[in-house]
């Protein structure tokens, strides 16, 4: 179906309940979370519900557009998978958005029968023949908050001020300012940790960046992350202690819920960081970060603004999105040792020195 036949289709529909299917990717589920606003907007009666996998869904947790969260176990039996299914099929829905693309969320697209399904140019494994058409300007290369705003635009509610809407508690609230409290006037996070090999820039990099932000800046620092990277960062807070042994350094990777987490990264004052879920979580609570980009960019994987500083690398396989380096030898890893600390360091500098951030692309 071509866009003005879904645009006429929309306009020939009664909304009354919406679905957004987007299980899985936690950066990217950030990244989509303004679209819920438009939804509101555009459907101010409307009930919306978010299919979003288990690990992922403080995220949606209490958000104020949304009326429910329907739970997707990735590791589930059959069972389990039956009964999402008829749980699509029995909410009804008139609008359904696939912002994953991938078959199972083509088949938990295709099991809610919506009058209206709507996908992204992204889409993969056939997916997008579950739907009745997709989004234009929503490919591989559009940024991707740009990529899941393309849905508000189709809407008509382009114009808005993209918000996340985090609902995070005031317990959680207090909780981070206690513990930033306790650490000093100025606190800078550091996440070291990534999913995908290829973005994992190195522990010593990020312990010269921490070392500078104590001797240059006089600032504490926070680590984060998740379980899976609590020996990571607690190398990072040995290699930092051992260069500045006066510093004030907490290790609360694997210590917070996906909320706390973005209490705490909303009460620091600079999050360092890889390409990462964390990342996009402080953009989207307005907390500047230092990103660093190895196989992946900065402009197509990159938060929105220009409060933060981007960082990428020059190799001639940067930004080729290998979840796994295809080299060996020399080139092995290249991309991870090409960005220096020095840069990440003066890209703090800015931050932390109230000059006025850039995105900062070595690429020529």
């Amino acid at each position: 179906m071509f866009p003005d036949r879904i645009a006429r289709r929309l306009d020939e529909t009664d909304v009354q309940r919406i679905a957004v299917i987007k299980p899985t990717a936690f950066g990217d589920v950030v990244q989509s979370l303004p679209i819920l606003g438009a939804l509101a907007e555009r459907f101010p009666g409307a009930r919306v519900s978010w299919v979003i996998s288990e690990p992922l869904s403080e995220l949606v947790a209490g958000h104020p557009v949304l009326d429910e969260w329907i739970v997707y176990r990735r590791r589930g039996g059959w069972r389990q998978w039956r009964q999402l299914l008829a749980t699509l099929r029995s909410r009804r829905f008139d609008l359904v958005f696939d912002l994953q693309g991938l078959l199972r969320t083509a088949v938990m697209t295709r099991a809610t029968a919506a009058p209206l399904r709507i996908g992204l140019e992204t889409a993969r494994e056939g997916s997008g023949l579950a739907c009745h058409g997709l989004l234009e300007d929503t490919g591989r290369q559009v940024p991707a908050h740009r990529r899941y705003w393309r849905v508000a635009e189709f809407l008509g509610m382009g114009d808005l001020t993209p918000r996340a809407g985090l609902e995070i508690s005031r317990s959680e609230h207090a909780w981070a300012d206690v513990m930033t409290r306790q650490l000093g006037e100025r606190v800078v996070a550091i996440h070291p940790g990534a999913r995908w090999e290829t973005k994992r820039w190195p522990i010593e990099h990020f312990a010269a960046v921490g070392v500078h932000a104590i001797r240059e800046h006089g600032a504490s620092l926070l680590l984060v992350g998740s379980p899976d990277e609590r020996v990571a960062a607690a190398r990072l807070k040995e290699l930092i202690l051992r260069q500045a042994t006066d510093g004030r350094v907490e290790n609360l990777a694997g210590q917070t819920g996906l909320k706390k987490l973005a209490a705490v990264l909303s009460a620091v004052d600079v999050v360092v960081t890889n390409d990462s879920g964390p990342m996009h979580l402080a953009a989207a609570v307005e907390t500047p970060v230092v990103g660093v980009f190895t196989c992946t960019t900065a402009r197509r994987s990159g938060p929105p603004g220009d409060r933060h500083v981007l960082i990428e690398t020059s190799v001639t396989c940067g930004g080729s999105y290998h979840k796994r380096c295809p080299h060996r030898g020399d080139r092995h890893l290249a991309c991870l040792q090409d960005v220096s600390a020095a840069e990440a360091c003066e890209g703090l500098d800015r931050l932390l020195g109230d000059v006025p951030a850039i995105v900062r692309t070595k690429v020529a």
